[in-house]
């Protein structure tokens, strides 16, 4: 009796120990949600320059989903940040899908010129890539893992140029 008690003891230290294993993926700073993974919706669009992207030629790759729009007062604060946080982190391996809800290549254009010129903004002009994430609001923004799986989302603007965001980016992109 003592036995099985010290064997069904030992089974129950050794579960959390294995499902931690399983999910070594870093804690997000505050205002990222850790998500149950699932798989990604398919991404193909093209950008400005009418250049195509698909979502599943990135695997391997860790992939900051982002959705926007010219209109939405948080996504015109936080892009700045999306632009520096670019210029650090395209090195590192990180790819971006920067994708605008909608709207009209000038309208695209001009924002983009303003506030994250080196970086490709693809165009959702159907709206129908948008519809297949279904953001709750914008900005929205999903980090895609290198098996494509969805692993996190952030609601609303974040500074991701600060070094708390950045180190926990960079943690992601060693995850491989």
């Amino acid at each position: 009796m003592k036995y099985q008690k010290f064997i069904f003891l030992l089974i129950l230290c050794y579960l959390p120990v294995t499902a931690m294993a399983k999910d070594s993926l870093p804690e997000p700073p505050k205002g990222i949600l850790k998500l149950a993974p699932y798989s990604a919706p398919a991404i193909e669009l093209k950008d400005i320059d009418g250049v195509a992207f698909n979502l599943s030629e990135t695997k391997k790759h860790w992939v900051f989903v982002h959705f926007w729009a010219s209109w939405c007062g948080p996504c015109r604060k936080e892009m700045p940040a999306i632009q520096k946080m670019w210029n650090i982190l395209e090195k590192e391996g990180l790819k971006m899908a920067l994708i605008n809800t909608s709207e009209d290549e000038d309208t695209v254009f001009n924002f983009i010129g303003i506030y994250a010129p080196n970086i490709r903004a693809l165009m959702d002009r159907d709206g129908q890539i948008t519809e297949k994430w279904r953001p709750r609001g914008l900005p929205a923004t999903y980090l895609v893992d290198p098996n494509g799986q969805v692993r996190y989302q952030a609601l609303g603007g974040r500074p991701w140029e600060t070094k708390v965001y950045l180190k926990f980016l960079r943690r992601l992109l060693k995850q491989k």
